[in-house]
């Protein structure tokens, strides 16, 4: 007889399996789990609420049609960024003008500023390198998709590195004053009276990157042509603020600074029809659900006396589920179980195996 401990919430993850209908009980379920480590994972759809479906659309203040109409151009010359508002179904197209050069990107919903894009969020939903049918997503607690990329002839974004800045170049090359990124948004924005605080990490447009062996992070010279562009498709009415990279010191834009396009135009009713199914959640919280709902305006801190302290499912209640392993399963237990990392804990190892295909079966 093994016993698997569960916290509460793992229970639950388990039960919500057995409803469904993947197996009898739990019991069932981690057998199921055994095998499957053993003969392959079959994938499976996560069971529960699935939510409601996000009507994006019905936010689109023009009637789309068969065409795509432009709204407003701009070049964006090197050493400059622009703010522009992009209304919910309309398409910002960042256009290589000679080729080679980087853009940041910095993107704020234009009803709510604290809504911003989210590159952490944004690289573990869609990797390092998001690419066209990926999503720039807002930061927790909102969690929404704000952008769609809908289009992406070179491929070549990154996540990975922050926003050049000021500093930079003065603690590295001896500049008093250099081109970089950091200004350069919090120039544009300023226009939106948002200040340098208020610049976010940056989505970096047209930028090689790599990881290397040894963990740490390289750019790369990139090789974009004049006709390669980045069409990025709003889902709420937003603020993209682009801006030419600053950096001729490294390979970022191949040593050179050059000028990019900038274009708004209303999406045709086959680009919103590329837009995936997005869906809606409780847990997508504005600030109506915030416990502290007020916006600070005074710069310092200080403890408020009447904190109470409320974390959700606390404190954490564990339950001891009893698995009966026959000698089939008890070898596939020994077979697969991290021993290196639980030793002798057959309850850890068992626990890490059957939550590990739950997660990669229902991924």
């Amino acid at each position: 007889m093994a016993v698997l401990t569960l916290t509460h919430q793992q229970k639950e993850l388990l039960d919500r399996s057995v409803a469904a209908g993947e197996a009898a009980d739990v019991h069932a379920l981690v057998m199921l789990a055994l095998a499957e480590h053993d003969s392959g994972i079959r994938p499976r759809t996560i069971p529960g609420d699935p939510g409601s479906i996000r009507r994006w659309r019905d936010d689109i203040a023009f009637t789309p049609s068969t065409e795509r109409v432009v709204r407003w151009e701009h070049r964006l010359e090197p050493g400059t960024g622009r703010a522009v508002i992009v209304r919910a179904g309309q398409i910002l197209r960042v256009a290589q003008v000679e080729g080679n050069q980087c853009a940041d990107l910095n993107v704020f919903s234009l009803a709510d500023y604290r809504e911003a894009m989210h590159v952490g969020r944004t690289r573990t939903l869609h990797g390092i390198h998001p690419v066209a049918g990926d999503f720039l997503w807002s930061a927790p607690p909102r969690e929404r998709a704000m952008m769609f990329i809908l289009n992406d002839t070179a491929g070549l974004n990154d996540t990975l590195f922050p926003r050049c800045s000021a500093n930079m170049y003065e603690s590295m090359f001896g500049f008093a004053d250099h081109t970089n990124c950091a200004d350069m948004q919090a120039e544009a924005q300023r226009e939106f009276g948002l200040t340098p605080d208020d610049v976010h990490d940056s989505f970096n447009l047209f930028m090689g990157t790599t990881v290397n062996d040894d963990g740490s992070c390289s750019v790369v010279h990139q090789q974009t042509s004049a006709d390669d562009y980045v069409e990025l498709l709003a889902l709420m009415d937003v603020l993209a603020v682009p801006n030419t990279c600053g950096n001729d010191i490294f390979r970022t834009s191949n040593y050179a600074l050059r000028p990019l396009d900038l274009t708004v135009m209303d999406a045709a009713d086959d680009d919103l029809a590329a837009v995936p199914e997005l869906r809606a959640y409780p847990t997508q919280r504005t600030p109506a659900d915030f416990a502290q709902p007020h916006i600070r305006t005074e710069r310092s801190l200080e403890r408020d006396p009447d904190y109470v302290p409320h974390f959700s499912r606390t404190p954490i209640v564990t339950h001891e589920v009893s698995v009966e392993l026959d000698a089939g399963a008890q070898a596939l237990l020994d077979r697969h179980a991290r021993r290196d990392l639980y030793g002798d804990d057959s309850d850890a190892a068992l626990r890490d195996l059957v939550l590990g295909w739950w997660v990669d079966s229902h991924a």
